[in-house]
C-alpha cells in the first residue's frame, strides 16, 4: 500500500497534482483560477480528501455557489441571474410581489466593491440586456434598516461585530463603516452553525442580516476574510487556523 501524500502549500499541489490519489490529502485553501475549478470534482471523483473540503471552497469562492447552496438561509426571492432570461422570467415573480428596490452582487468581488443598487429588476434588466453586466451575478430584493453583523468562528473560537455607515448601505469597514462588538444569542449562534454544516464549512467568516432584531438572514460567506473591525489580530488568528488544518492531518493519518 503507497504511503499518503500529504500536502500543505500550493507549490507543491501544482507539482503533484496528476499524481494525486485516493487516500492523499491537500490541506488548504487552493488558489484555483476560474477555468481550473473542475479540479475540485476531479480530486474528490478519486478519492482524494480536501480540507477545508471541495465544497466549502468552491461556496467561498462564488456568490453565485452560495446562492445555489445556501440561500434558503438568504432573503426571500434571491436568486442567480445567469442569462437575460433568468431576469426577465424574474421581472414578473418580483413585480407579482410588489419588489421594487433590488441589489445586485457581481460573483466574485469582495470588500463591497460588486455591490449596486437599483431602483428595479427592470432597470437591472436593461443594464445587462445591453451587455453592460457580466454574468453570473446574483440578485435580491433590497432591504431598508439591515443591521450588518459579522461573525467569525474557528473551532471554539466565536466572535461578532456590527459593521455601521449610516451614510451607505453597504456598510463596509473599508469604505467609511465603523464597528462595534456584537453578542450573538443561541439563535444566532445556532443559524451560523447550520450555515456551515450545510456548505462543509469548518470555519467561516459570515456576514449575517438583521432585519427588526428578529428576522435573520444570510449574507454571505468565505473560509478567509479581513479582520477589520474583530478583536482577534493575525497573529492569533493564523495560529487558530493552523490548528484547525493540523488536527484534521493527525485525524486521517491515524485513521
Amino acid at each position: 500500500m503507497r504511503p499518503r501524500t500529504v500536502i500543505t502549500d500550493m507549490k507543491t499541489f501544482s507539482e503533484k497534482y496528476c499524481t494525486l490519489a485516493k487516500g492523499d490529502i491537500v490541506v488548504g485553501l487552493l488558489n484555483l483560477k476560474k477555468n481550473e475549478e473542475a479540479k475540485f470534482l476531479h480530486l474528490v471523483e478519486n478519492g482524494v480528501k480536501l480540507f477545508p473540503p471541495a465544497l466549502a471552497q468552491a461556496t467561498s469562492r462564488s456568490k453565485a455557489a452560495q446562492v445555489y447552496i445556501l440561500g434558503n438561509f438568504m432573503v426571500g426571492h434571491t436568486f442567480v441571474a445567469r442569462d437575460k432570461r433568468d431576469l426577465i422570467e424574474q421581472i414578473t415573480n418580483y413585480n407579482a410581489h410588489n419588489i421594487k428596490e433590488v441589489v445586485t452582487k457581481q460573483d466574485r468581488l469582495n470588500c463591497g466593491l460588486g455591490i449596486n443598487f437599483w431602483p428595479s429588476i427592470e432597470a437591472v434588466y436593461n443594464h445587462a440586456s445591453l451587455g453592460l453586466m457580466e454574468f453570473p451575478f446574483v440578485v435580491q430584493p433590497f432591504v431598508k434598516n439591515v443591521r450588518d453583523i459579522r461573525v467569525i468562528i474557528i473551532g471554539d473560537y466565536v466572535e461578532a461585530y456590527e459593521r455601521i455607515n449610516p451614510y451607505n448601505f453597504r456598510h463596509n469597514l473599508y469604505f467609511g463603516g465603523e464597528s462595534r462588538p456584537y453578542t450573538l444569542s443561541k439563535k444566532e449562534r445556532a443559524f451560523c452553525l447550520r450555515v456551515m454544516r450545510k456548505a462543509h464549512f469548518p470555519y467561516a467568516h459570515i456576514d449575517l442580516m438583521l432585519i427588526n432584531d428578529n428576522e435573520l438572514y444570510l449574507s454571505e460567506i468565505n473560509l478567509r476574510g479581513g479582520l477589520k473591525g474583530s478583536r482577534i489580530r493575525p497573529d492569533k488568528y493564523i495560529p487558530l487556523i493552523n490548528k484547525v488544518h493540523q488536527d484534521f492531518i493527525k485525524r486521517h493519518l491515524s485513521s
